[in-house]
């Protein structure tokens, strides 16, 4: 039992005809195949031609629009599924699930004024001036692990470019920022990769059980390193989060380490996956077309743009959720409050409305896409993210001029939502 394989058991929504229900969960099943994790371009097309806002299965709505898509994530009337929603929920089974728990008590699933306290703690972390004084670090890891890809196409004749760089990358990044032992990438990797599945729209009780037990682990280690990091202060971010919320709770250690544990973990396992994927896009929509990675070697001015087209062409996050405040109206459908909306952001940077011609890859494009959000909830890690990517590409297209992939990318075809590419393999 499957998010999508098992949704041909709901019953017919009211207002919704059969034959709709049937196509969007065929194109639901699609995304789920190792042809529709590939390609989804044809799937986001399909959905938009039923239009902006398309009923879910099990109740609530899909929006496909690019105007749609951006209003939701924007707009203040729209929420994250706190707490507080999910117990006015029915099924409550469902959201008492551990992992489910865990991450309802992060950044992503809160909402002002508990969002607004979080956020501020945090400051900006990754600003330009910041970004800056970590380029060189950055700058230096790439260099390490691409030393460690040459070795291997030498040794080989070809390497996974996933597991030798795009997910090694993220993890090396975000434990310098926080002082983790790299000792520890490999088990963070691992718990991070089975946690997940809790985040899914519909997940089987067989995935909530592995992100469970993945949550069991990811709290023992998070507390164990809060824990060493009191007793062992230091110069990194850490540091920094024990100094704030110790001020803010002098009298409840107990409220402060909830608070510090919430945002450290949260934000290291938000930052492995999803950049993983767009370093692992980068170099298969870069490298696959000789000439494509030829011109922006000649254009390296034009960079930034080629990351931009990347996480439009393919984001590394399906679908993101959120909830009418009120009695709405979304691209004239009218909503009850309460009502849940899956906002598809690869539907959204493929609307020729305001992407034209969506489906070609267009270094110069200058268009427009959803990857990292909007609104309150705009990703707290998109500087560091570009920075990682822009690292990567520079020094990619100049050591590996004639990188390509040998083969497509391998894909988790069990998840809808977060994406990860589990292969990439290359040659040279």
């Amino acid at each position: 039992m499957t998010a999508v394989g098992d949704i041909g058991g709901i019953s017919t929504i009211p207002g919704t005809s059969s034959t709709d229900r049937r196509a969007v969960i065929s194109l639901l099943r699609r995304l789920r195949s190792d042809e529709g994790q590939t390609n989804p371009l044809p799937v986001w097309e399909e959905l938009r031609s039923m239009g902006d806002v398309v009923r879910a299965p099990w109740g609530g709505y899909f929006v496909t629009g690019f105007k749609a898509c951006s209003q939701v994530l924007r707009g203040r009337n729209w929420l994250v599924p706190d707490f507080a929603w999910q117990e006015r929920r029915p099924d409550q089974e469902r959201w008492e699930a551990p992992a489910t728990r865990e991450m309802t008590r992060t950044l992503i699933r809160l909402n002002a004024p508990a969002h607004t306290c979080q956020r501020r703690s945090l400051g900006n972390p990754f600003d330009r001036s910041s970004i800056e004084d970590m380029r060189p670090g950055v700058a230096a890891l790439v260099s390490g692990l691409l030393d460690g890809l040459e070795d291997r196409l030498r040794a080989d004749g070809e390497a996974d470019f996933v597991s030798l760089v795009a997910e090694q990358l993220p993890i090396h990044t975000v434990g310098r920022w926080i002082g983790i032992d790299p000792e520890d990438h490999a088990r963070i990797l691992d718990f991070t990769h089975r946690q997940v599945y809790a985040q899914e729209l519909l997940p089987a009780k067989s995935e909530l059980a592995i992100s469970a037990q993945a949550t069991l682990e990811m709290r023992a280690y998070f507390t164990g390193l809060i824990r060493h990091r009191r007793a062992n202060p230091g110069h990194d971010a850490l540091t920094g989060l024990i100094h704030y919320w110790d001020s803010q709770y002098p009298d409840d250690r107990a409220a402060a380490d909830r608070v510090i544990y919430d945002l450290t973990m949260f934000i290291t396992i938000a930052s492995l996956e999803t950049t993983s994927v767009l370093l692992a896009n980068i170099a298969w929509l870069l490298t696959r077309d000789p000439s494509r990675a030829d011109w922006l070697r000649r254009h390296p001015e034009h960079i930034d743009d080629a990351i931009e087209e990347t996480l439009r062409y393919d984001p590394p996050i399906f679908v993101n959720s959120r909830i009418a405040a009120d009695d709405t109206v979304l691209a004239g459908v009218p909503m009850a409050k309460d009502t849940t909306v899956h906002v598809l952001y690869g539907a959204a940077a493929h609307d020729p409305r305001r992407n034209p011609s969506p489906g070609v890859f267009d270094i110069r494009r200058g268009g427009g896409h959803l990857a990292f959000g909007g609104g309150a909830h705009y990703c707290l890690g998109a500087g560091l993210a570009r920075l990682e990517a822009r690292e990567l590409l520079a020094q990619l297209l100049e050591r590996f001029p004639t990188l390509r992939p040998s083969a497509p990318p391998s894909y988790d075809t069990s998840r809808v939502v977060f994406r990860r590419i589990t292969s990439l393999k290359v040659t040279v």
